[in-house]
């Protein structure tokens, strides 16, 4: 495995000192270390589109080249920005794409990255943006970010270092804090404790999904009710809108996450558009990005439930804390004429260690439209 340090310093002698984008697991030690090491040249995006738009910005106003971190599933994020803003043939501008190759062809991954991985190279080419993958050896990586960094300052061009899984990964640290009561397992399961039995849930993409899962396998109860959000981060609320408009008899309460609603906050102004009684939006905020690495997210520094007010959503005012305010907050805006949304603090840290989420998604899918459809 590369160090951090090691990567760092030759992005720095190659005069690379501004990083943004969204923090990935196969990122997870060199993310960590410019938390640690540049606090004042990284800045944690909302979305990897939103860190293209930064690094463009700060290139203009300095003429030096920035890099942009990512997992490849945000590739998608960032297609629009590198095609129609910093492309050659609109502002010409360039930056140092550095990214997580989930889904790799010829490894074992999650099913959410088998499609991403094997185009991710082909994406690329299609947006005539030169890489390469970043070897797993001193020797080769430094020529390697001296190619990719003289490519882009001599073409003033975008170019991209592909990052397999190990290379760069490095392990995750449980960075549990007490600062709220709640944890999300424990929020989560007050939840479905609280509310009837035939509630249609869906959570968002990381640990959410998988605490529902093994909450559900350790009482034994099946999973027709739930619709697990493995990928696409940012659009389970948007998942389960098109659910509860769909079948307006029905409930449907969704387990979100502060970085996923932050990724794609425009989702939250929906509820303006229709009228959605039967559908409750629950942001559990760690203030973090857990699931890839515990890295801040600005959860902990914006009032989600007064821009959800703002959207159309009625709330209790503030956000939760524990356990008895949850319950009353279900009980209250379960029974509203429109959305509800709880946003609810909880503290960072996992409880546990939890098996892989090891389950036929098609399987799943098609349970619960059986249990919509019937």
């Amino acid at each position: 495995m590369l160090s951090a340090d090691f990567l760092y310093n030759e992005l720095a002698g190659n005069e690379i000192g501004f990083f943004t984008g969204v923090p990935d697991s196969y990122l997870n030690e060199f993310c960590n270390y410019l938390l640690d090491h540049c606090p004042d040249g990284n800045v944690i995006a909302a979305n990897e589109g939103n860190a293209i738009a930064i690094a463009a910005g700060y290139y203009i106003a300095t003429g030096k080249i920035p890099l942009v971190y990512m997992q490849n599933s945000g590739l998608g994020n960032a297609v629009n920005p590198l095609a129609s803003l910093v492309d050659r043939h609109v502002y010409d501008v360039p930056m140092l794409l550095l990214i997580g190759w989930r889904g790799q062809p010829g490894t074992n991954d999650w099913a959410q990255h088998i499609c991403q991985g094997a185009i991710t190279p082909e994406i690329l080419k299609s947006m005539n943006i030169p890489y390469r993958i970043l070897p797993d050896d001193e020797v080769k990586a430094g020529p390697a970010v001296k190619w990719a960094v003289e490519r882009v300052k001599q073409d003033r061009t975008t170019c991209a270092l592909i990052v397999p899984k190990g290379v760069l990964s490095g392990s995750k640290s449980n960075n549990k804090d007490a600062e709220y009561p709640l944890s999300r397992s424990e929020a989560i399961e007050t939840v479905v404790n609280y509310l009837p039995r035939d509630v249609i849930y869906s959570a968002t993409t990381g640990r959410a999904s998988r605490e529902l899962f093994f909450l559900r396998e350790k009482r034994k109860e099946s999973t027709m009710h739930d619709f697990l959000n493995v990928g696409a981060m940012g659009h389970t609320s948007s998942v389960a809108l098109g659910m509860a408009l769909a079948r307006p008899e029905r409930e449907f309460v969704v387990f979100d996450g502060d970085a996923a609603v932050i990724m794609h906050m425009g989702a939250l102004t929906m509820v303006s558009k229709r009228k959605v009684p039967n559908f409750l939006h629950i942001v559990l905020n760690n203030g973090a990005h857990e699931s890839v690495g515990g890295q801040p997210s600005a959860g902990h520094m914006i009032d989600f439930t007064q821009i959800a007010a703002a959207c159309g959503y009625a709330t209790m005012g503030k956000a939760v804390t524990v356990k008895e305010e949850l319950e009353e907050a279900c009980r209250a805006l379960f029974a509203k004429d429109r959305a509800g949304f709880i946003e609810v603090k909880i503290h960072k840290g996992l409880d546990g260690t939890l098996p892989p989420l090891n389950l036929s998604h098609k399987e799943a899918v098609n349970g619960l439209m059986r249990e919509l459809q019937k």
